[in-house]
């Protein structure tokens, strides 16, 4: 429950056909695999310790804390609801930037990978270098997961998905965190090993 599903497809079933055929089990409840929901408040209590870690990375924290608790309901509903609208004019706030930064301070990013125990990578990385470039995705993984990245004289081993897509290496981080970020804010990144067909 508390990872996003497309999250979940990109980990588990990528390379299966759509639609993706989800299995629901209402008796013997994995309490060993999953974390159990008690109820609804318990989903919205994590979904926004989620947006306020993210902003807490982007922005000191300034703008959700600038938030009146109305807005906080409205990013909520808007999510429920499926509004993209009353979402979005909320989380738009919390995607900006003074110009003169060129980006946020920390990019809020998790790398997941299906060959570790670990449940995911999150460190601090900024999107833009000391000298003013901006960091791509490249960037990052050679950092913070540098076996994610073929070799340049080794064949692809690993496939890097966000919302079903693979994005180039060279893409800029920051436009990655603006566009590609799940509503929670976060960038999930799974790295998966390349399909053999």
């Amino acid at each position: 429950m508390h990872y996003p599903i497309g999250l979940l497809f990109d980990l588990l079933a990528s390379s299966s056909a759509l639609p993706w055929n989800i299995i629901v089990h209402f008796k013997s409840f994995p309490e060993k695999d999953l974390l159990h929901c008690p109820s609804k408040d318990a989903i919205e209590a994590h979904f926004m310790s989620c947006m306020k870690e993210a902003d807490a990375l982007k922005h000191k924290s300034q703008v959700i804390n600038e938030m009146q608790k109305k807005d906080h309901k409205q990013l909520w509903m808007g999510l429920q609801n499926d509004r993209f609208d009353q979402f979005w004019a909320i989380n738009r706030k919390l995607m900006e930037y003074p110009a003169e930064e060129n980006g946020f301070r920390y990019i809020p990013f998790r790398i997941y990978q299906t060959t570790t125990e670990r449940p995911f990578i999150q460190k601090l990385f900024r999107p833009v270098a000391a000298d003013g470039q901006l960091h791509t995705l490249g960037d990052l993984l050679r950092e913070v997961c540098p076996s994610a990245i073929a070799p340049e004289d080794g064949g692809k081993k690993n496939q890097v998905m966000i919302h079903g897509i693979e994005p180039m290496l060279e893409t800029p981080l920051q436009w990655l965190s603006e566009h590609l970020s799940y509503p929670d804010n976060f960038l999930h990144i799974s790295i998966i090993p390349q399909p053999i067909d």
